[in-house]
């Protein structure tokens, strides 16, 4: 185990500094027994699911920002009925004080619900300024996506970055969670071959149980045999047990750390296994929220 001060735990510690994570509009109690444990200014990402409605969405940005922490709401493009539906959402999220930093995603249904078939096209009404926005979360997917071709996906990330600067908008990008870290390492390679300077969210899960870990791997295309998540530090042959992402964020950072071409990288979990759980982890190990 490596000493306390040592150069990987001084990599791990600089890679979790800035932190951010995030929860669903039922969260409020996770998050309310997890924000004593959370820097103050740490992001928590608020997603936009189908079986939650406005209110609940909105609530938990509330809560967010009641602890402290900064809300970063999840718009949803495909679940978007309307245009008066995205407005009517920045507006309640602008009235709350709540629409400065967004996360805008494609979203869950193979159809969309409404005019909108992308983030891109939520992006490209030019609108998320009026309503105070002022930073745009965007998605990464460094193992792919089941659905859509490699090539797309890099000309949509292009698109959505070229548009916000357009805008005057700061972006970010926050990857899908993954557990192959040379494929993260070498997406990051190809994000700043493009040209694109935004800080990089790497996804991660927090500890969690190592069925549902894989589960939500096979929901969302992300690789996961044998070699892989035994470098991840699991195995697939145990899967009664749960699993922490310790193993990736020492190898991540550490990696990272001699890599200056990699740009501003840091952390984004998703809490499979609870806001709670997570937040001890990462206090555990020394990280601190922005």
């Amino acid at each position: 185990m490596d000493a306390a001060g040592s150069p990987a735990k001084d990599a791990s510690r600089a890679l979790l500094a800035g932190f951010s994570l995030e929860m669903t509009g039922k969260d409020i109690p996770g998050l309310d027994d997890a924000a004593a444990l959370l820097p103050p200014g740490t992001r928590v990402n608020v997603t936009f699911l189908g079986n939650e409605d406005l209110e609940m969405r909105l609530a938990a940005a509330r809560a967010v920002q009641a602890h402290g922490l900064v809300p970063v709401p999840h718009i949803s493009a495909r679940r978007l009925a309307s245009h008066d539906a995205l407005e009517e959402f920045l507006a309640r999220l602008q009235e709350a004080g709540l629409s400065e930093h967004v996360f805008v995603v494609g979203g869950d249904p193979a159809t969309p619900e409404g005019p909108y078939a992308s983030s891109l096209d939520v992006i490209r009404t030019g609108i998320l300024g009026d309503y105070g926005v002022r930073e745009v979360n965007i998605a990464g997917y460094p193992e792919g996506h089941p659905d859509i071709p490699e090539a797309e996906l890099w000309a949509a990330l292009e698109h959505k970055t070229a548009a916000l600067a357009e805008q005057g908008l700061a972006s970010v990008i926050i990857t899908q969670f993954a557990f192959d870290l040379d494929a993260v390492l070498a997406w990051i390679a190809q994000v700043r071959q493009r040209g694109i300077r935004s800080l990089i969210r790497v996804g991660t899960p927090g500890p969690a149980g190592i069925k549902r870990l894989l589960a939500f791997a096979s929901r969302f295309g992300i690789g996961a045999n044998a070699m892989i998540v035994r470098k991840y530090g699991f195995s697939l042959t145990n899967l009664m047990g749960t699993a922490g992402p310790e193993k990736f964020v020492a190898e991540l950072g550490r990696r990272l750390a001699t890599d200056p071409a990699a740009g501003e990288v840091a952390l984004h979990f998703y809490t499979f296994g609870g806001l709670p759980a997570t937040a001890e982890w990462v206090r555990s190990h020394g990280g601190e929220g922005s």
